[in-house]
């Protein structure tokens, strides 16, 4: 079974305020605790990306608002409704792909059309538990 890692870690502690890079974060109904976008009733609860489009975008992690950045698994293939596993207890129902919005143009003129179906996996929290840096992600629950 292929295995990716868990890289980086953000919250969204304001509008438009810088991510808040987090070396563990608690993933509860709703999203990730502290972040200003958890909410029960969306299916964008948590925001995915791999390291790798982000690499040869020449972008850093969190620049593009994800909250978890993974490295090793591609998961821009996956479906609505495939789970994905990350560390031991926390399980996440991929929802579909991230429609990339005008504020990725803010931060480089022409990134919303080289990002699209390439801005990252929207999930829903299906089991909550901690995440932290370098854990384990796997497709499954």
């Amino acid at each position: 079974m292929e295995q990716g890692k868990v890289v980086s870690l953000y919250l969204c502690v304001g509008h438009r305020e810088p991510m808040a890079s987090q070396e563990r974060v608690t993933v509860a109904a709703g999203g990730l605790e502290g972040d200003r976008h958890r909410n029960v009733n969306s299916f964008r609860q948590i925001l995915l990306m791999e390291k790798e489009i982000l690499d040869g975008l020449s972008l850093s992690p969190g620049t593009i608002r994800e909250n978890v950045t993974i490295e090793g698994l591609a998961i821009h293939g996956l479906q609505p409704g495939e789970f994905v596993r990350l560390g031991e207890d926390v399980v996440l129902e991929v929802t579909g792909l991230c429609e990339p919005c005008s504020r990725m143009d803010e931060i480089r003129p022409g990134l919303r059309v080289t990002l699209d179906e390439r801005r990252g996996v929207l999930t829903r929290v299906v089991e909550g538990g901690q995440i932290g840096l370098g854990d384990g992600v796997v497709v499954g629950g």
